[in-house]
């Protein structure tokens, strides 16, 4: 049985806009954040001023160092959660093919990248010794060397970033499959928009979040073997050049061994220690930034899939004025952002300027007393300059950190998010509904159950059986949750208990409200979820012609916005062609003719009714005119104690020979003398 096989547009639409009609979508709360709405009109003042104004203060709280301590803890899982995944790139059995190889040839480049730069740094000397003694074949030797030094030191730095990116990519590849593969299995990128947790824009968390996550981790671990082989490197040239320096001090003198090495570490030390305390907020401050990214990039695409109804209802200045509170955020993250950045660079930059003078200054009494050559002057320089900026590496990279740590954290809150549904499935920690199938019915329901992901009751206490190419309707008011029914019984809507049994080897067609319409051409529009070229252009059209779009036959193979192009109605009528290309067993209508007038509706119900023989039909409406295409009425009714209960389950058709009256009648016993509708037990329910 393939129940995944569905036209439902639902996973694509968004959340705000993905409750449906019934109140028990509407008790699902809304997951994506939103800036806090500001009382004041937001045209009267600019967007920059707007985010320049300081964030509402906090008012202080007892528990503030339990929830700092709390969300440590939450912050290191989920980087655990990121690596418990992330590293399956390097599985022998599950991992890509060239991970190891393309790992040991980035580690020999990084060794090759260093003796190429020791190498630069011994000729420095020996250059600048022989001009001091102004030895002419010594100079043109060297400067004969130095061309095929630099050229295999260019070549090992090429060859390096061709190995670092190519690993960047085939990890984000490998990764972005794994977190894929998971995400759209079983309906979880639905299902996610039903439950709590920390899961907002899928799309910005599997897009930018998962590149920078696999992108910084490999340009750190080179950058550090770099600056450690670098650092012992050139600690050893310093030691080795440097020698000890005498310091006299009053009528004695003191010596300082490896007086260079000892000057770099301290300098590095005070260098390093001021990044990081005028950095310490950066992680926070980069997370906010990306969030209200994201937030103000998820507003924009509402406007734009939503952009018919707000251009019909006039909405643009109420849509502006959200985008601007939206983007105000933007700019007051990014302004504390920019603070950050401007507190670093002052340490940055002055360490830049400074690093690559002070050795010179050191050296110089050495130098003038004749115990030191120009040449070892400037190897010492540059050693120095190259120890320091070992030592710094990773404050020079505090930022890039901060980025990728709120990265993974985004990715790997999905992926817990994704967890969670996988343990659903197998039943622990979450009442969930059981599917099986059936071999003497459609669909079978016994004691079914539908529930939120909290427990709250929608549907519940229901029994129903559905024949094979029976014809069901399900009625009932807005809010009494036929909608979440139709989607449990669809297998999109887990929560619950009971079982759901549904035809062995049926397959199981969801036509919503709302179609999902994809893009390219109007052959694959039609085609969906199947490929264009399974049908060929005859079968097609023949299919647009039978549901009243023979106007679009000709242009079947033409690319189009067809999502924006064609109306509700048409929308409809293609879902329609696609049960007819397809045969499915068993569709589900969640008022999927509701945006049709009533002849066409009739048109098409009669056309699914009388066409294809066998087809199981269960249906959610609120008009009249569907009960004569359906044999049986199931009526839902909301309790005040919470939760729906099926409370008539009636025939619309009389079996053959019966008269009206006996069946007014036999109605009129099923519902008893008071017309509660409630339903009864025992031989009229199975007659039913």
């Amino acid at each position: 049985m393939s129940e995944r096989n569905s036209t439902s547009s639902l996973p694509d639409r968004p959340a705000s806009d993905r409750r449906g009609q019934d109140a028990p979508e509407h008790t699902v709360p809304e997951k994506t954040a939103r800036p806090d709405r500001r009382e004041d009109d937001a045209s009267d003042v600019s967007l920059d001023d707007a985010a320049a104004e300081p964030e509402a203060p906090v008012s202080p709280d007892s528990d503030t160092d339990a929830e700092a301590e709390k969300e440590k803890l939450r912050r290191r899982a989920l980087l655990g959660r990121f690596w418990s995944s992330a590293r399956g790139f390097w599985n022998p059995r599950e991992g890509d093919r060239l991970a190891w190889p393309l790992t040991i040839g980035v580690a020999l480049l990084v060794i090759l990248a260093v003796l190429a730069q020791y190498g630069i740094n011994v000729w420095n000397r020996k250059i600048f010794d022989a001009l001091e003694k102004r030895d002419s074949a010594s100079v043109l030797t060297l400067a004969l060397v130095f061309f095929p030094l630099a050229a295999a030191s260019v070549g090992v730095g090429v060859a390096s970033v061709y190995g670092r990116m190519s690993m960047q990519r085939r990890w984000r590849a490998w990764l972005s499959d794994h977190v894929l593969d998971r995400w759209l299995k079983n309906g979880r990128y639905y299902q996610l928009n039903l439950v709590s947790g920390d899961h907002q824009n899928p799309e910005g968390r599997l897009t930018e979040d998962l590149r920078v996550s696999t992108d910084a981790p490999i340009d750190f671990a080179v950058g550090v073997s770099t600056a450690t082989l670098s650092a012992l490197t050139f600690i050893a040239v310093l030691w080795t050049i440097g020698g000890a320096l005498t310091v006299p001090l009053g009528g004695s003198a003191i010596t300082i061994p490896g007086f260079l090495v000892i000057a770099a570490i301290l300098y590095a030390v005070i260098a390093s220690g001021a990044m990081a305390i005028v950095g310490r907020s950066f992680v926070a401050v980069s997370e906010a930034k990306n969030q209200a990214e994201a937030d103000y990039r998820y507003n924009l695409t509402r406007v734009r899939e939503n952009g018919e109804s707000i251009a019909l209802l006039g909405g643009e200045a109420e849509e502006r004025a959200g985008l601007n509170r939206s983007f105000v955020e933007v700019l007051r993250k990014w302004r504390a952002l920019c603070a950050q950045h401007m507190r670093t660079t002052v340490v940055s930059h002055g360490s830049g300027i400074i690093a690559p003078v002070l050795p010179i200054i050191l050296c110089a009494p050495k130098f003038l007393d004749g115990s030191m050559s120009l040449g070892q002057v400037m190897q010492a320089a540059s050693a120095f300059t190259i120890v320091q900026a070992a030592f710094a590496w990773l404050v020079d990279n505090y930022p890039r950190l901060a980025e990728w740590t709120a990265g993974a954290r985004r990715i790997s809150s999905l992926m817990v998010s994704v967890d969670a549904l996988e343990k659903a499935e197998t039943g622990e920690g979450i009442n969930r509904i059981k599917r099986v199938e059936s071999d003497d019915a459609a669909i079978r329901m016994k004691d079914l159950v539908v529930a939120l992901d909290n427990g709250t009751a929608v549907v519940d206490d229901t029994d129903v059986v559905i024949k094979k190419g029976e014809r069901v309707l399900v009625a009932g008011a807005s809010g009494s949750g036929k909608s979440t029914l139709v989607r449990a019984i669809s297998g999109l809507w887990p929560w619950g208990g009971g079982e759901i049994a549904v035809q062995r080897d049926s397959r199981l067609f969801l036509l919503p409200q709302r179609p999902y319409v994809p893009t390219g051409t109007l052959r694959r529009a039609i085609a969906y979820p199947g490929a264009a070229e399974d049908w060929d252009l005859n079968t097609i059209r023949d299919a647009l012609d039978r549901v009243g779009l023979g106007h679009l036959k000709e242009r079947v193979e033409e690319e189009a916005p067809w999502d924006q192009t064609l109306s509700g109605g048409e929308k409809q009528r293609l879902t329609v062609a696609r049960v007819l290309l397809h045969r499915p067993d068993i569709i589900v209508l969640d008022e999927a003719t509701a945006a049709l007038d009533p002849k066409s509706q009739d048109a098409l119900m009669k056309l699914l009714s009388e066409e294809m023989e066998g087809l199981t039909i269960l249906s959610v409406g609120h008009r009249p005119e569907l009960e004569q295409f359906h044999s049986r009425k199931l009526t839902l009714e909301r309790r005040d104690s919470g939760g729906a209960k099926l409370v008539s389950d009636i025939l619309l058709v009389r079996p053959p020979g019966q008269p009206r009256f006996m069946q007014r009648l036999l109605r009129r016993a099923k519902s008893g003398p008071d017309n509660s509708g409630t339903r009864k037990s025992g031989p009229e329910k199975k007659a039913a």
